[in-house]
């Protein structure tokens, strides 16, 4: 059993920050120049793709929950009459 859902866009966030880690640390150590400028698209393209991933599982997760649900919406919460609880 797992110990929380599946988060594929945190997944992605955090790939993102791992890339731009990569990138810094590639430029710190002198294997490649990284231009300031550099990071702007891979930061803005990576958030956005994990906003609209998070928005899509979202989605997802909606639909299939509304399906498994038993609930019927047509039946009074109390069929005695009396909503009160004692």
């Amino acid at each position: 059993m797992l110990l929380h859902e599946f988060r594929p866009g945190r997944l992605l966030a955090g790939f993102t920050a791992l890339a731009l880690a990569a990138l810094y640390a590639g430029d710190a150590t002198g294997a490649w120049t990284t231009p300031w400028y550099a990071t702007v698209p891979v930061l803005c393209g990576g958030l956005g793709l994990a906003g609209l991933v998070t928005w899509v599982a979202y989605r997802i997760r909606r639909r299939s929950a509304r399906k498994r649900s038993t609930d019927s919406t047509d039946a009074p919460a109390s069929t005695s009459g009396s909503q009160d609880i004692r």
